[in-house]
């Protein structure tokens, strides 16, 4: 486009355009447009049948011109917003030189019409309207079809109107093609899904006013209802007022409505998304999407245990749906880990029947739960007496065959789910499938690669939790080596005749500190030792298993001497100026050694409730205390030997310094 025309296009300049296409000295016929406050607004345009001046074949060529976007002059000029005289006369110029620029598309496939309803120029868009229908005896027609013209992406003026919330703009379209809101919009989407889309409450209400039987359908082939249910719950209740038969229809992935409802948050409450779509029409509850899953399993998978709940009140039946694999929704909540759907489910009474459904493989809930390794979903399960132990799926497992195909040979903690999980089953009765040992056995070293690889895996297993290991004990072999030598109480001074010795040497506190930082250097520098050797290429795997295992055991007992070290410490030091504080801090650091059996502590107690209901209250006690006391002296056994080593110490008068000699009377004078 040559840059005086795109300058004189873009600032609405009258006279350069003009002279820019040969218009001539003759005044330019003014176009009058009337903007009224009504909707259905009336334009009268006054305009001379022919320019003054005929057109050259130079400025005609130049209006061929575009931009790098496409753009003739008449885009550009209904780009620019301007609605005065000057802009429409302008439009005018251009139109009468060349009446074939209103149907040009640019590379978006917009006529100007389009980019005039995107600027929101309501009076542009009533201009170029007017134009085309006073261009001759079939302009009425010509004016319908520029108007129901698509772009690119499949969308007329009107979306454009939409799309600026421009409610004059879309009231004038209307006004000149009632049924523009109807037209089918090939690849793009209808005016009423867009208006909903883009919560355009009051357009979207306009467009149905005018039109009843305007069009529902968008993209991705869903519908307006589709996009309320995304927008909120008023839209939702607008368009199942206009159309319930929505509720029914399915998008490019079988999905209806419900389906994109049940996924939302909150879907029981009263007046939500989801439960007005499920009340509108309970038998889409029952319609699959194209992978076989019901709004009820969309529910499960993303743990909305209240949307499950409300289906499940009015349509009980609809716990035993299954997917195409075969799957209720309970298989889906704990393939998804959703803890509080399984939970339901197995609190229920009433859905006590689908505890064991097996899907196309033969696996029950318990299967997966087992198969995930999730301890809370495993005890939720387990603690349901209805629910069965040893059911074989396809390949002939049970639970507790799925358990021990999850724990590895060789290394493995001790306080691992999976290692649980298949301690639990084998307590609570669970027995294995019918296949023979011995191949379970090769399968299970198969699964976990010990024919092939498997070696070399575990080697830079032991690599990591050697060098893991060997960071902490050397740093409590150090911290614990320099405490020696900088004794809390500092040491008397060279005149004293102890000099050199702890000042606070004697005490109870301070030579329990000495015995606890001692043991606690020990242990570390044992745990280093075990640790060099776990790491040597040298020793076989088996031998390197044993010095990890012992060197675990030694760091968390150096652990504990160095956690009695600090608090015996403080208070020797405290004690005698601060003494609540000093036991407060005595109290708080054993806090420490428990928190190294969190972990313990917090799974065995997921497990109480399944072994009360499976094993008996009896069982369970004295179960869970020998559990209880065994690890307390597991945990604090450094404790009792540090405290009473101190005591015994104590009750020696060896152990105790002297006290200085009396000094001899100064002389009297």
């Amino acid at each position: 486009m040559h840059p005086s025309l795109l300058m004189a296009s873009s600032s609405s300049d009258l006279e350069v355009l003009k002279a820019l296409l040969n218009w001539g000295n003759a005044p330019t016929p003014q176009v009058v447009v009337e903007v009224p406050a009504a909707d259905e607004a009336r334009r009268s345009i006054s305009i001379a049948d022919q320019p003054a001046a005929a057109p050259s074949a130079e400025s005609s060529l130049l209006l061929e011109g575009v931009t790098p976007g496409g753009d003739t002059a008449l885009h550009v000029l209904a780009k620019s917003g301007s609605s005065g005289e000057g802009a429409l006369d302008c439009a005018y110029v251009i139109f009468s030189r060349a009446q074939h620029l209103m149907d040009r598309p640019n590379r978006m496939g917009d006529t100007p019409l389009h980019c005039a309803v995107r600027a929101g120029n309501r009076a542009m868009v009533s201009c170029l309207v007017d134009f085309v229908k006073g261009s001759g005896q079939d302009g009425s027609e010509k004016a319908k079809a520029m108007l129901r013209r698509q772009n690119l992406s499949g969308e007329t003026a009107l979306h454009a109107a939409i799309r600026a919330g421009s409610e004059e703009v879309v009231l004038l379209l209307l006004a000149e093609d009632p049924e523009l809101a109807r037209v089918p919009p090939g690849e793009g989407t209808s005016p009423l899904y867009l208006a909903v889309l883009l919560r355009q409450i009051r357009l979207a209400q306009i467009l149905h006013e005018k039109d009843s039987r305007l069009s529902y359908s968008g993209q991705f082939g869903q519908n307006a209802l589709h996009a309320a249910v995304i927008t909120g719950k008023e839209l939702t209740e607008k368009v199942l007022e206009w159309n319930k038969d929505l509720t029914t229809l399915m998008d490019g992935k079988g999905s209806t409505p419900l389906h994109i409802a049940a996924a939302l948050p909150g879907g029981n409450r009263k007046g939500s998304v989801c439960s007005q779509t499920f009340e509108a029409n309970t038998t889409a509850l029952y319609q699959p999407d194209n992978d076989g899953l019901f709004p009820i399993h969309v529910a499960a998978s993303l743990g909305e245990q209240g949307t499950i709940a409300m289906f499940l009140k009015k349509c009980p039946s609809s716990a035993g749906l299954c997917d195409t694999k075969g799957r209720t929704f309970l298989h889906v909540a704990v393939e998804k880990k959703m803890m509080h759907v399984v939970s339901y489910a197995c609190t229920k009474g009433s859905l006590t029947w689908i505890l064991n459904m097996q899907d196309n493989v033969g696996n029950t809930a318990l299967h997966l739960a087992v198969q995930a390794g999730s301890l809370r979903l495993f005890s939720a399960l387990l603690g349901k007496q209805e629910v069965n132990l040893n059911l074989s799926n396809a390949k002939g497992q049970t639970p507790l065959d799925i358990s021990l195909y999850n724990i590895p040979p060789g290394l493995s903690y001790n306080q691992d789910s999976e290692v649980l999980i298949y301690h639990a089953l084998k307590v609570t009765g669970a027995t294995s499938g019918a296949s023979r040992r011995d191949h379970f056995r090769d399968s299970h070293n198969d699964a976990h690669g010990v024919n092939s690889d498997y070696n070399i895996k575990e080697l830079e297993q032991m690599k990591e939790l050697t060098q893991t290991l060997c960071v902490g004990s050397v740093l409590i072999a150090t911290v614990t080596f320099g405490a020696t030598f900088a004794l809390p109480g500092g040491y008397r001074s060279e005149d004293h005749p102890k000099g050199g010795t702890p000042i606070l040497a004697g005490r109870y506190s301070f030579d329990a500190f000495m015995i606890a930082n001692t043991l606690a250097f020990i242990f570390s520098s044992m745990a280093t030792v075990s640790l060099m050797r776990s790491g040597s290429p040298m020793i076989n795997r088996l031998s390197r298993r044993v010095y990890i295992s012992i060197a675990s055991f030694l760091v968390e007992t150096s652990v504990s001497c160095l956690v009695a070290a600090f608090a015996l410490g403080v208070y020797a030091v405290l004690a005698s100026v601060a003494r609540r504080t000093a036991i407060a801090i005595c109290v708080m650091s054993p806090f420490v050694v428990v928190c190294i059996k969190a972990e313990l502590w917090i799974k065995w107690a997921i497990l109480a409730r399944p072994f009360f209901v499976r094993m008996g209250p009896i069982w369970t006690t004295r179960e869970y205390t020998r559990i209880l006391v065994g690890n307390l002296l597991v945990g604090f056994w450094p404790f009792i030997l540090i405290f009473i080593w101190a005591a015994y110490g104590r009750d020696h008068l060896s152990s105790k310094l002297e006290p200085p000699p009396a000094q001899p009377p100064a002389p009297f004078t």
